[in-house]
Order: C-alpha cells, then structure tokens, then sequence
C-alpha cells in the first residue's frame, strides 16, 4: 500500500487489533495499515482481514509492549512490523494452518486471515 492509499476501515472495532489498541486505535489503525502493507506487499484487504483476526489481536499487544517501552506509536508499530517479519513459519505452525514453511510469520498470517475472510 502506497503512502497516498487510504486505509480500509476496520471492520471489527471490538476486538482484533483495533479493540486492543485502544486509545490508541484511531492513530494505530492506519499506521499498522501502511507499515504491514509495505512490508508483506499484500493488499490493503489482506492486511485489514489480518489486522481485524486473532493474530491482530496479538499484534497490538506487540505494539502495546513498544508503547510501554517509552516507543512512540509509529516506531512500535515499524517494531512489531519488523519482529513478526523476522520470524519464520515453522513446522507446527505450517500443520495448524497449513502457511508454507519459511515465510515470514506476518506475510503467512496475512495471507491466512485473508484466506479465512475469503472463506467466511
């Protein structure tokens, strides 16, 4: 998603990544938009299904320990963003929802919430 592209609303206020947030969520939601769009090249669909689901929910708790460590919004948001692109699908997780071994855990759990959605 390109700086000039609009975040997609939420679609899941109380819970997933926007309810966690907070008071923070009106800032976070487009920020977390734009920085897990830039760095997984998913569509802005994708990254709201994702943002909006369980992982999102743990996300923004990520984000949250960036916010308790003196972080401002934008650099927790670009180190949760980072972290979760650092990890890789591993074995179990690949069995449990079947996301390709070695992707980076963001882009998998991107794509697997936007296969749910899809689904739904």
């Amino acid at each position: 998603m390109n700086a000039s592209a609009k975040a997609l609303p939420t679609r899941n206020e109380a819970w997933g990544f926007f309810g966690t947030m907070n008071e923070h969520a009106a800032a976070a939601w487009p920020l977390a938009m734009a920085a897990i769009a830039k760095a997984t090249g998913e569509q802005p669909e994708a990254v709201r299904a994702f943002l909006d689901a369980v992982p999102g929910r743990h996300f923004a708790d990520e984000v949250h320990n960036g916010l308790q460590a003196g972080m401002t919004l934008a650099a927790a948001i670009d180190a949760a963003t980072r972290k979760w692109m650092g990890w890789r699908i591993g074995a179990n997780t690949h069995r449990h929802y079947g996301i390709p071994r070695g992707l980076p855990w963001l882009t998998g759990f991107v794509i697997h919430c936007d296969s749910v959605a899809d689904n739904e």
